[in-house]
């Protein structure tokens, strides 16, 4: 399979979850407002794919997280129903989907970072991983303040189901270790194969 093909496909499954997402929402100024960060992130993501030629495992786990956004978008991250499900499993009367999600967010774009780092600006060892679990961490917080931002500035009525705080006045303390713990574990992963090049 080619890689032109195979990023075709996985645009197309993009393309086909935003569009089941936008029809019928549950809370339509929340879904705005999620989709607001997705017109500003996905030019950005079909730009780094052609200017930094990422792997196809980075392209799919990319537009993964994309689609479970946008499922979030559609429901709410509180509301989701796999959600409820979750947090039974867990023990907890807590929708879990948003928390999953954080988690995923270090997973998976841990994977790219640590591409580039290694291909682009060519560290290895032990700063690879330092530098891929600090800037993804760093990541994780700066996306929370642009959530407290968008829901401030732009429909404070709909802020708190656009955060998905369920009450939890640490939530977003929570969102950010999530992501760092599921960085840790891809890098774990990745140190595996110290040796091998990604991205190629």
């Amino acid at each position: 399979m080619s890689n032109k093909f195979f990023y075709t496909i996985l645009t197309i499954f993009f393309i086909v979850s935003w569009v089941w997402a936008a029809i019928n929402p549950l809370h339509p100024n929340d879904w705005i407002l999620e989709n607001i960060l997705v017109v500003l992130f996905v030019p950005f993501v079909f730009w780094a794919s052609r200017y930094f030629l990422f792997s196809n495992t980075s392209h799919a786990l990319v537009r993964l997280f994309l689609i479970l956004h946008v499922v979030g978008s559609h429901y709410t991250y509180a509301e989701v129903p796999f959600g409820v499900r979750l947090g039974e499993w867990l023990g907890s009367e807590r929708n879990m989907y948003d928390r999953l999600v954080h988690l995923l967010f270090g997973v998976v774009f841990v994977y790219p970072l640590f591409e580039y780092l290694q291909n682009k600006l060519y560290l290895k060892g032990f700063f690879i991983y330092f530098v891929s679990c600090m800037t993804l961490s760093a990541f994780a917080g700066f996306y929370e303040v642009i959530e407290w931002i968008a829901a401030s500035l732009v429909d404070p009525e709909s802020g708190d189901a656009f955060l998905g705080t369920q009450g939890d006045i640490w939530d977003a303390q929570k969102d950010m270790v999530l992501a760092m713990c599921g960085a840790l574990v891809s890098l774990m992963i990745l140190a595996l194969k110290p040796k091998e090049k990604f991205g190629e």
